[in-house]
């Protein structure tokens, strides 16, 4: 359960970097400060069960693969080398993911 809500923030986390970018009103910006803090809240419930580093980690990455990709989609450059750094990323956040046990798993041994 904590796994999913720490991808359902680094989704939010996605919604909320690409929506300050495009805020020019005080509507968009009330928007995105709600966004912000769902976000941040559902990365803290995540702490319940998932070290704070792996989650931060796994969190942060999503964030910037996603928020890349997004960026690239609305007219961003776009470039392989930094394509080649995502993969280098998202191999990492898979490590943290595979090779992190929760305080539930912990708990059983």
């Amino acid at each position: 359960m904590e796994w999913l809500l720490l991808l359902l923030a680094g989704a939010l986390e996605v919604v909320w970097a690409t929506l300050l970018k495009h805020a020019d009103s005080l509507v968009d910006w009330l928007i995105t400060l709600v966004v912000i803090i769902i976000s941040f809240l559902l990365l803290i419930r995540s702490y319940k069960k998932i070290p704070v580093a792996a989650a931060y980690t796994v969190f942060v990455g999503i964030g910037t693969t996603a928020t890349y990709f997004v960026g690239v989609i609305l007219g961003d450059p776009f470039s392989f080398k930094q394509l080649i750094f995502l993969v280098f990323l998202i191999t990492g956040i898979i490590g943290m993911k595979v090779f992190t046990t929760t305080n539930n798993e912990r708990s059983e041994q």
